[in-house]
Parts: C-alpha cells; sequence; structure tokens
C-alpha cells in the first residue's frame, strides 16, 4: 500500500532523510520512531505531498506522491503532529468544511461527518467552538478530520498527545479498528502506545531508517528466567551443552545460543525435568521497546 524507495531529503548541507527504503503493506499497524530530528516528520510530509523528495520516490497504492498528489492525497488520511484545526469554528462545522476539501458530496459529508464524531466520541461536543476545547479533545477532532473520508492509508503524528487514560484506550481501539481496512503509520515517544497497537516498528537515527522489523521480534531475547531450589550446578550439568547458566539474585538465566521460540522453551523445560531439577517457573525473558530505542540512540551517539 505505501512504498519508499531511497527517499532522500536536503536541507542545503543538512541532510533530513537519507535513502531510506521500507514497505507497507494493507492492514498493518506499523511505528515510527526515533529522537526529534531523527527524519520521522520529514517521511511523513513527504507521504503526504506536503514536501518534495530532493531524490528518491514515496508511492501511494501504486502512485508517485510526487507525480500525482491529488489522487494519493485523496487515498490518506494525515494528522499532523501540529493540529490543523480553526479555533473559531464549532466541531461539526470544521469537520463539514473538511469533508468539503475532501470532495466528499454534501449528503455523504453529513454521513460521513456523523460517522467520524461517533467513532472519536465527539457527538457531545458537536457544537461547542473548537478553541473552548481541552487539548484532548482537539486532538480528537483532527483524528476525525484525518478519517472521515475513509482512506486507505492513515498516517498519525502523536495521536494520543493530550489523551487521558480512557481517552487513549478508546483512540487505540479506533487505530486498531481502522487498521482492519486501512493501512496505519503511527509516529509518537509514547513506546507504550507502539507496543500496544503495532505490528512493526521503524526507527530512524540522524535521517536513517537503522531498524525496520516485526515487534515481536525485535522482542524476542536469548534468555529463559528459571526459579529453582535446585543448585546452580545442577542446572548446568542438566544444560550442558544446550545453554549456558548464570546466576541472577534469587533466580537464574538460562542463555540460548539462538533467540527464543516455543521449541526453546520446551527443550529446556524437558532437559530439566528429565535431570530432576526442579521447576517453580520457566518464563522467556522479552527485551521492552524502551531498552531497544535506548540501544539504538546509544549506538548513534557513541558513533
Amino acid at each position: 500500500m505505501i512504498r519508499v524507495e531511497h527517499l532522500t531529503r536536503r536541507y542545503g548541507d543538512v541532510v533530513a532523510a537519507a535513502d531510506v527504503n521500507f514497505d507497507v503493506g494493507a492492514g498493518e499497524i506499523v511505528g515510527l520512531l526515533g529522537h526529534n530530528g531523527a527524519g520521522k516528520t520529514t517521511v511523513m510530509k513527504i507521504l503526504t505531498g506536503f514536501l518534495e523528495p530532493s531524490s528518491g520516490k514515496a508511492i501511494v497504492d501504486g502512485l508517485d506522491v510526487q507525480h500525482y498528489p491529488s489522487q494519493t492525497r485523496s487515498k490518506l488520511g494525515y494528522l499532523p503532529e501540529n493540529l490543523p484545526v480553526y479555533p473559531e469554528m464549532s466541531v461539526v462545522d470544521y469537520l463539514l468544511f473538511a469533508a468539503k476539501l475532501r470532495q466528499v458530496g454534501n449528503q455523504s459529508a453529513e454521513e460521513a461527518v456523523k460517522k467520524a464524531m461517533k467513532e472519536t466520541d465527539l457527538v457531545d461536543r458537536a457544537f461547542d467552538t473548537i478553541g473552548t476545547l481541552s487539548r484532548g479533545y482537539r486532538q480528537r477532532v483532527g483524528v476525525a478530520q484525518a478519517i472521515l473520508h475513509t482512506p486507505q492509508a492513515l498516517i498519525l503524528d502523536e495521536p494520543t498527545n493530550g489523551l487521558d487514560p480512557s481517552q487513549t484506550q478508546h483512540m487505540r481501539e479506533l487505530i486498531k479498528a481502522r487498521a482492519e481496512t486501512a493501512t496505519v503509520i503511527l509516529s509518537t515517544h509514547i513506546m507504550q502506545e507502539v507496543s500496544a497497537v503495532c505490528d512493526r516498528v521503524l526507527i530512524m537515527r540522524d535521517g536513517v531508517l537503522v531498524v525496520d522489523a516485526r515487534l515481536e521480534d525485535l522482542q524476542r531475547t536469548n534468555d529463559i528466567e528459571l526459579y529453582t531450589s535446585s543448585s546452580i550446578e545442577s542446572v548446568q550439568e542438566a544444560l550442558r551443552d544446550h545453554a549456558q547458566v548464570k546466576a541472577m539474585g534469587d533466580r537464574l538465566i538460562v542463555t540460548t545460543p539462538n533467540a527464543l521460540e516455543n521449541k526453546n522453551v520446551d527443550e529446556i523445560a524437558s532437559l530439566l525435568v528429565k535431570s530432576g531439577v526442579s521447576i517453580y517457573s520457566l518464563t522467556p525473558e522479552h527485551r521492552s521497546l524502551e531498552t531497544l530505542f535506548k540501544e539504538v540512540s546509544e549506538v548513534g551517539n557513541a558513533a
């Protein structure tokens, strides 16, 4: 659905995005991460036609964004970090205005606005002036304008900014529901949001895409946490030639040669039971997204 090929954007001597390549398929929810200045916003603005690339291509549903800007924008819904709202307008008037810009017909526009307000829980605020709304409600208005024309792809920059926990959960559910019929690229600094809704993660650093992988693969490690009353020596003997064992406080860490899969854990459990080692718990360890992001950032700082 969305493809980026050798995408580069320069501002004089500054390279905001450097030879970026990735594909996002239909129905995927992808988290686009990186520190401020990493190039995330540049890539999103090129995808949505707000910026032209210095070189390379951004393609939406088979169409080059640079060559077919109107056609590709009609397929996209975009929520920029700075909300595109007019504070003097009411919620419903603004959304009807946005629908007109999207060339949604008059009768269809009313239905589209009603549906978008319902999905973003704005019905009770329909006639409120946007300038009187809290940050969280203004954020919902921004999301409503992004989804009212039922786009094939959604690009959301910090969609949960300013939302309380209940509103955040509602937004997560909305994003997941939209992914049933649309591709979603989500940019955020809140790692919990990525862990909660995304299938895949893209991490940028200094304009370069340095990570492109499924979330479950990134979080997988080689370690299993073992609680046992048996001695570390008996565990080491049971797992000789299969894994390394070290003590970490009142637990043991079993490290396998390769990234864990269910069959690895099953094998370790069988070897321990066969050797008479007691098992109180045997749990695969998962690396948090925060840890991964820190590792990637520290590599960049070291370089």
